[in-house]
Order: C-alpha cells, then sequence, then structure tokens
C-alpha cells in the first residue's frame, strides 16, 4: 500500500571510528541529510542509525511510492529539500533520470567498490544491493525438461505451466527490457506471445503468491525474485515446508546471466546537503551497511567479495547477467508496448 511517511529525525551523539574517515571521504561530521526512499524495509531503519552514529549527520527520510517521490522532488524543483533518492530496480532510476531530479556524482569509493553494470555511466546513481530474477518449478512434478533460459519459458511444450505477475510489474518490465537489449524487439515480442500463450491462469498478486501457487501445485512453473524466495528458506516450519517443495533455476548460466534487479540511490539535482548525501551514499557500500542489505533483506551485496546470507545462499551459486542498469531502463516503453500487444495484463 502506497504511504508517505515522515520519519522521526534521528539525531544521536557523534562517533569517530576508522570506517567513519574511510567512507565519507571527508564530509562534515555534523548537520544532516535528507532520503526520499522507496524502499519500506525496517532493516533500513538500522542502517541510518548507524550511519548517524559514525558520522554524527543527522537522518531526515520521507517514504512513499517511488513514481510519487519523484514527481514530489520534481514539482519542489530548486527548493526541493531532498538530497538523496533510495528506490528499487533500475527502471524506476530511469524515471528519475528521465525526470532530471539526478545529478552527476563523482567518487573514487563508489567507483573501487561497485563493478561497473551497477553504476550509472555518469553517475546519476549507483546500485546499492541486488536481487535474482529465477525460474522456480514444482519438484513434485519433475524438473521441467529443456528449461534453462528465459527464452524456453515460450516453449509450446509449457503450455498451462506459468504462472506470473502483471506486466504491469516494474521487475517483469525490465526482464523484457533486458531481453530488448540483448536480442532486439522482434525477439521480445515473440518471447512475450509466446510465455502468454503458456499461462497457467491470467498473470496476479505478487511474487509471494507466486512461490506459493507453485509449491501448491496450482502452476507448475513461475518467474520469481530471489529474495521473496530466501524469506520462505529461512521462514518458520511451514515457510520452509514451502520452501522445500521447490526447485531453483538460475537462468542464462551459459549465455549473458541471470537476469538481477536492483535497489539504488542517487544525488537529487538541488541537493542542499550534498556532500551529506554522498557521504551517506558510500556508507551504503561499506561492508556494515552491505550486510545490512544481505542480514535484513536477503539481498545479495552489490560490492564484490561480499557473501550474501545462509538463506540465499541456500539457493545456490549464478552468474549474473551485467548488462549496465541503465539499458535496462531506457527500453521500459518498448517492454510496456510490447506486453500491451502480447495481451499480458
Amino acid at each position: 500500500m502506497k504511504r508517505l511517511i515522515l520519519a522521526a529525525t534521528m539525531a544521536l551523539a557523534v562517533t569517530a571510528c576508522a570506517e567513519t574517515s574511510e567512507t565519507t571521504d571527508g564530509a562534515a561530521a555534523s548537520g544532516e541529510v535528507n532520503i526520499y526512499s522507496s524502499r519500506h524495509y525496517d532493516t533500513d531503519l538500522a542502517l541510518y542509525e548507524d550511519f548517524t552514529e559514525q558520522t554524527g549527520i543527522t537522518v531526515n527520510r520521507i517514504e512513499a511510492d517511488a513514481d510519487a517521490l519523484i514527481e514530489r522532488i520534481s514539482s519542489e524543483g530548486e527548493f526541493s529539500p531532498a538530497d538523496l533518492l533510495i528506490t528499487v530496480d533500475a527502471g524506476r532510476l530511469w524515471r528519475a533520470e528521465e525526470a532530471g531530479i539526478l545529478s552527476a556524482t563523482t567518487s573514487e569509493t563508489l567507483n573501487e567498490r561497485l563493478p561497473d553494470y551497477l553504476r550509472h555511466p555518469d553517475g546519476l546513481w549507483f546500485g546499492l544491493s541486488t536481487r535474482a530474477r529465477v525460474i522456480i518449478y514444482n519438484k513434485a512434478s519433475g524438473e521441467p525438461a529443456g528449461l534453462e533460459n528465459y527464452a524456453d519459458l515460450a516453449d509450446p511444450a509449457f503450455r498451462g505451466d506459468i504462472c506470473i505477475r502483471s506486466s504491469s510489474n516494474i521487475y517483469n518490465i525490465s526482464l523484457l527490457s533486458s531481453m530488448i537489449a540483448h536480442s532486439g524487439t522482434q525477439v521480445a515480442e515473440d518471447w512475450a506471445k509466446g510465455v502468454v500463450a503458456n499461462f497457467a491462469r491470467d498473470p496476479q498478486g505478487n511474487d509471494t503468491a507466486q512461490i506459493e501457487s507453485v509449491a501448491a501445485g496450482e502452476c507448475r512453473i513461475a518467474v520469481v525474485n530471489s529474495y521473496y524466495l530466501a524469506r520462505f528458506a529461512g521462514g518458520d516450519a511451514d515457510q520452509k515446508a514451502v520452501f522445500d517443495a521447490l526447485g531453483v533455476i538460475f537462468p542464462d548460466q551459459d549465455g549473458n546471466g541471470t537476469h538481477v534487479n536492483i535497489s539504488g540511490a542517487g544525488v537529487t539535482i538541488n541537493a542542499p546537503n550534498r556532500e551529506n548525501a554522498i557521504a551517506f551514499l558510500e556508507y551504503l557500500t561499506s561492508e556494515s551497511a552491505q550486510r545490512y542489505f544481505a542480514d535484513g533483506n536477503n539481498e545479495y551485496p552489490a560490492v564484490s567479495g561480499l557473501a550474501a546470507n545462509s538463506a540465499v545462499e541456500q539457493l545456490g551459486e549464478f552468474k549474473p547477467d551485467t548488462l549496465n542498469a541503465a539499458e535496462i531502463g531506457r527500453n521500459q516503453r518498448q517492454a510496456v508496448e510490447i506486453f500491451d500487444r502480447a495481451g499480458w495484463n
């Protein structure tokens, strides 16, 4: 449910530590930073508190739907108090880029810690964590023969087998956008039409609903984000039973690699506390912050060399698609048009 929350300002005592000087690159250890975020996870509160403890910088937060935040920043114009926009998925970051509300940021710390494909080419935003878009299947029905890649989902052999979210879902839009970037619009359109022909039911529900439907045998195959799946893997006995009923396929391991969604952030064009915003961005790539993403919300760390948590590791290792997330955003409009023509509601 969409919400708009002005969180209580957190002013904690200044503490000096070795990591602070390393991650903030000399930013002033005082003042504030105003964050507009569409992430709605309790563990993010711990991130804000930890940052304040390390730097003395007060975090003010407004939380809402990504499109509402983008519109708000645009409407506020040069008087916007927003320093940093945090949101989920390359598509939403692209919308912010198109709205002209992000500014180019240069940071040696971010460039060193984050791989190229998780950084906007002009520094408009930076990926902070990732989730893999995986295929799941019902183990009791047997592993679907010949299902190794996203392209295989359009094979008539899987007629009536697939459950999936609506075409308006940003994760599906980004997946199709990546296909357009790799293979062109005609291949992407043929794929979308093939998947529609293989639906077990009309698209409905979120990724949790797809997981439960496959486990219950209501459909044989679904496409979901890894962090939803990891919640079941690390959950209570009932959730673990759902996870144990599923097989997991990381698609395209012999090709481009498995598509990944990102959480990312960018400094706003009129940020009144720009130095503190950059300091916060750099903090989010520190090992301690990356552990919050990994352990608190079952996301993959964006920084190379850091491990996921145990629930995520149960899903297995995989090769990610390293297509720059900026390319995924640019193909959004075409992806939506293709979905409409394919009848993917």
